[in-house]
Order: structure tokens, then C-alpha cells, then sequence
């Protein structure tokens, strides 16, 4: 029972309407005195295009950061970046211990923790079976399938009910590695009573199940076998299992494996040490390339989303310093572009084209399978939980929308669509969304964060768009011109509509603008910028059809 005052809520700050930076909180108490777990602390990427200059994007956790008193942990459901990315940037604004798995806690120690300046994260490894009790809450990890192991769904216990975050699952009967979802473990927490299901909701618009990582394994062993000449194979470096299949691939017909990247490094050091490689035979160096016989090795490379600095973007611009591919030669993406990535992957397969290289997807081969369920697997989730209340997340608009139609086809009466920001009370009485909350993204830019109201980025993207326009005039007391004003342009082309060099239309525009000023306004520096500002932007468009930034700097000498 519940005291009078006693609410159990349910606060996303990342990952619902968007797929990465998972940011969930939980809370049990009175409105004033509310205790709070989180699950995940994800990041997620910019693209080039939206965000010039900036790489990663971070949940904003201004909210928890106001309460961080009552904080009293993180539960990471799994190790892949969008549920740990944002770990090292955002735990100095919390402080509050750190719960993981040992592959996660690993990974996160070996890839964020181990960088210049990283902090010193409160971390404890967490095994399923186990239930760690803080304050009001009692947390089992529940193991699930998914692309990466040591997975598991979040079941969260307090005395107003049974709360199953599941993370980022699949039903998967022979996985390669890891664990399978287990049907038992869900049908007794559903036997038990499921206040809420806060379900993934990636594949939901896909009908059937998805295939196994078995499946894949096997076609991966058929193309290795019969390839005539080198085999190179990307996919997430974070996915052991398809690691350790292309490796048993390469050991069947007497291929050397060769790895090739920092990330593909850091996961297969930390999955050996877990013993998820046990058996196999050590990985070559990627300078060991050139010497093996191109029927005798395959390499793992990085790079499967387009990442230009990754290994194989410098492979299909031929400037890797170890590795070369040759006609003849295949590359196999064991991979789906994620959406935003598709023109960056589209680059390299035509490079590689080009080059005589065989490209192999999963357009015509079974050569990747998701890490989410697909609708028949949904189906059983909620069949075996029988929640009261189903929460979509991990999805954008469209996926939350055909989640919450799918819920309530499924026997759910109460479906409550959340967005980052959506203060859900789901105890007592029939959940409710009770606030809206301040939410939003964090920009990690050079090695400052930013927030979304920061002007640098608009500024960006007008530079971007239509250039810079740079004027610099020195002006003494008397309202005098001193000299020729400065000028300089930065992209924009070199000639305008008519041909005449767009420099000189600028110049000639400062100068017009002065000549037309009296003494007494050029003594006002302000006015001056002003108008030179208009002049200049005007004439530019008026020649070249945009309007361009423009810096004009008033020396008062």
C-alpha cells in the first residue's frame, strides 16, 4: 500500500520521440521529498549538416541535476553508446554510483574513462540475480537477447508496484553468445502483476520476427568459405557475437583475422577478458596485412555507419596505412546504415565499386539482424508481462505512435504516450501525464558543452549557407576616414552574377557608404557599422543572390 502522499512516476529526459540518448528517471515519494533512480545515460550523433561542428549530442539533465540529492543511483541496461555515452560528460553533474554489468563497466572504463581528463566514476558492477535495494526502490536485471551481451531489461519494485523498463531486446533462441530472453522469467513477473511496461519500440512497424544471430553466423561462413581472394567485414565493433562468428568463419576455412580500428581494439580486449572469445585464435595487427596471403585473411574493420576518420572510409579513399583492397577483393557490411547515414555509407560503397571491390549487404544476403523485436515479438512480451499500463519509448514519433495502437490491440487498456520531458504519475489511480519538465540536448562542441540556446551554432549554419563578409575601418575624431577599410570575404564565390569579382563590390559598397556618410555620423562608430552592415549585404545579393554574415569593426583612432 501506498501512504496517502506516496506517487510512483515516471520522468524520459532522452530517447523518447528519437532514437539514442536514453535518459530515464524514476521516482517514489511525496512531490517534495521524491526519491530517484535513473536508467541510462546515453548519448547520441549529430549530423554534420544540422550541427556544423559538433559530433555528440547528450540528454539535458538540468531537472535530476536540481535534485541530485535524492538521486540515488544509475542502472545501465547494456554497453552500447546511446545508453553509456553520456557517463563521462554528465556524471561530475550528478555523483551518484554507477551500476553495470561487468562487460559494460569494462567497455565504459576502456573506451570513456580511460580519457585525459575523465572522471572518476563510482562504479559497481551489478549481476543479474542479484537485487540491489536503494531507498525505496528493489532492482533485478533480467536478462535479455540483444546485439551486445550482458544485456537486460531493468524490473523495478517499490511498494505501489512492479514497473519492467525491458531496454533493448529481441526474442532470439540461439544468439551465438549471451542470453536468451527468457519467456519463464517475464510470464512470472506477469503472474506477479506489472504495473507498467516501459517497452522498446524500434521494430515495431516490422511485421514477423527477426532472424536470429545464428542465421547470420551461417551466411557469414558460406561467403568467407567461397571468397576468392581477401575478405574485409564492418559492423558495430560492439557486437561480439557477429565478431566471434567471423572469426569461427575464418578459423574453418584457415583464414588469419586481422583487426583493424581503436573501437573494434578496446571490445574485443574487454570481450576476451569476459571470456566471450574463449577458443578462438588471437587477432592479427592490421600491420600484419600486406604479408598474408589475400586467400588467407579477413579483417574486422570499424567504420560500418560512414564515420569518415574510421578504418574503412580510409580504406575505400586508399589513405589506411596498413590496409589495401584490390579487385577481386569483397567487403561485407554486417550492418544497416542507421537513419542519417546512409549518403556517408553510400560514399564508400561507390568508392569500393569503383576499385573492383565486391560489396556485399544485407540487401542480398542474410548478412546483419537487428538487436529489436519486430512485431510478433512484442507480441509475446505482452502476452507473457500482461502490463496495466504500457509506455512506449525508444522510438521516434512513429514508433511511439504504432506502439501505443499496438498496446491496446494487444489488451492494454491504459497506454500513456510520453515524450522527453513527460512527467508520468503511473501510482496511484490510472497513470496520467501530471507535467512537462524542462528537457532538450546538449551539443558537445571541441571540448565545451553547449545547450541548445547557444548562438554559435545558428551562426554556423548562416556561415555555412551564404559566407563572411569581414570590414574593418579606422575613423580618427573628426569623423575622418583613415586609410582604405579592410575588407576580406570567406565563402562566398569569387565572382558575382555579372563576373565581376565580388570583392570589389564589396569594396566599392564600403566606400559608396562612408563617402555617403557626413563627418558627424562617422563619429558614431555604432552607425557607421550599421550601415556599412546593410549596404554590404545588399549589394552582395543584389549580384549573387544571397546575404552573406557580415563583421564590420569600427577603429575610432
Amino acid at each position: 500500500m501506498t501512504t496517502g502522499h506516496d506517487e510512483l512516476v515516471f520522468l524520459p529526459l532522452g530517447g523518447v520521440g528519437e532514437i539514442g540518448m536514453n535518459a530515464a528517471l524514476y521516482g517514489f515519494g511525496p512531490e517534495k521529498g521524491r526519491k530517484w533512480i535513473m536508467v541510462d545515460c546515453g548519448m547520441g550523433f549529430a549530423s554534420e549538416e544540422a550541427m556544423p561542428g559538433v559530433d555528440l549530442m547528450f540528454p539535458d539533465l538540468t531537472y535530476i541535476e536540481e535534485r541530485k540529492k535524492d538521486l540515488l543511483g544509475i542502472f545501465i541496461t547494456h554497453a552500447h553508446e546511446d545508453h553509456i555515452g553520456a557517463i563521462s560528460e554528465l556524471w561530475p553533474r550528478l555523483k551518484v554510483p554507477v551500476y553495470a554489468t561487468r562487460f559494460a563497466k569494462s567497455l565504459l572504463e576502456t573506451r570513456r574513462l580511460s580519457e585525459p581528463g575523465a572522471p572518476k566514476v563510482d562504479l559497481r558492477e551489478i549481476k543479474p540475480g542479484r537485487r540491489v535495494t536503494l531507498g525505496p526502490f528493489e532492482i533485478d536485471y533480467v536478462p535479455v537477447s540483444h546485439s551486445i551481451p550482458e544485456s537486460n531489461a531493468v524490473a523495478i519494485r517499490t511498494s505501489a508496484g512492479l514497473v519492467l523498463h525491458t531496454g533493448d531486446w529481441k526474442i532470439d533462441p540461439t544468439p551465438i553468445l549471451g542470453d536468451v530472453t527468457s519467456a519463464e522469467a517475464f510470464r512470472a513477473m506477469g503472474d506477479e502483476g506489472i504495473l507498467a511496461l516501459v517497452c522498446d519500440s524500434t521494430n515495431v512497424v516490422r511485421e514477423g520476427f527477426s532472424p536470429s544471430e545464428a542465421e547470420v553466423a551461417a551466411t557469414l561462413a558460406k561467403l568467407i568459405a567461397v571468397a576468392p581472394q581477401r575478405v574485409a567485414v564492418t559492423t558495430f565493433a560492439s557486437n561480439v557475437a557477429r565478431i566471434r562468428a567471423v572469426a569461427l568463419a575464418a578459423k574453418a576455412c584457415g583464414r588469419e583475422v586481422v583487426a583493424v580500428g581503436r573501437a573494434m581494439d578496446r571490445v574485443i580486449d574487454v570481450a576476451r577478458e569476459c571470456g566471450f572469445l574463449d577458443g578462438l585464435q588471437d587477432f592479427r595487427r592490421a600491420d600484419s596485412w600486406r604479408d598474408l596471403p589475400r586467400d588467407k585473411v579477413v579483417a574486422l574493420l570499424t567504420g560500418s555507419q560512414g564515420e569518415p576518420r574510421a578504418a574503412l572510409a580510409r580504406v575505400s579513399r586508399k589513405d589506411h596505412p596498413d590496409i589495401v583492397l584490390a579487385a577481386g577483393d569483397q567487403v561485407i557490411f554486417s550492418s544497416r546504415a542507421i537513419p542519417g547515414n546512409e549518403r556517408e555509407v553510400g560514399a564508400i560503397i561507390n568508392d569500393l565499386i569503383e576499385q573492383g571491390v565486391e560489396v556485399i549487404t544485407d540487401r542480398t544476403e542474410l548478412v546483419h539482424v537487428s538487436g529489436h523485436p519486430r512485431r510478433d515479438e512484442m507480441a509475446e512480451m505482452y502476452a507473457w508481462t500482461r502490463p496495466q499500463t504500457a509506455i512506449p519509448v525508444h522510438g521516434e514519433a512513429l514508433h511511439l505512435d504504432e506502439h501505443a495502437r499496438f498496446a491496446r490491440a494487444h489488451g492494454v487498456d491504459n497506454v500513456v504516450k510520453a515524450r522527453n520531458g513527460t512527467l508520468i504519475r503511473l501510482s496511484p489511480g490510472r497513470p496520467e501525464i501530471i507535467d512537462h519538465v524542462k528537457s532538450g540536448r546538449l551539443f558537445k562542441d571541441g571540448n565545451v558543452l553547449i545547450d541548445g540556446k547557444d548562438r554559435a551554432i545558428p551562426e554556423r549554419r548562416k556561415l555555412a549557407q551564404a559566407g563572411l563578409v569581414s570590414v574593418a575601418i579606422a575613423i580618427d575624431e573628426s569623423g575622418e576616414v583613415l586609410g582604405e577599410p579592410a575588407v576580406d570575404i570567406i565563402g562566398l564565390p569569387n565572382r558575382g552574377r555579372g563576373g565581376a569579382p565580388l570583392i570589389d563590390t564589396v569594396v566599392d559598397s564600403v566606400s559608396r557608404t562612408l563617402s555617403g556618410l557626413s563627418k558627424g555620423k562617422r563619429r558614431d562608430s555604432e552607425a557607421v557599422e550599421k550601415a556599412v552592415d546593410r549596404a554590404v549585404r545588399s549589394a552582395v545579393n543584389e549580384v549573387w543572390g544571397k546575404k552573406p554574415a557580415c563583421h564590420v569593426q569600427v577603429v575610432e583612432v
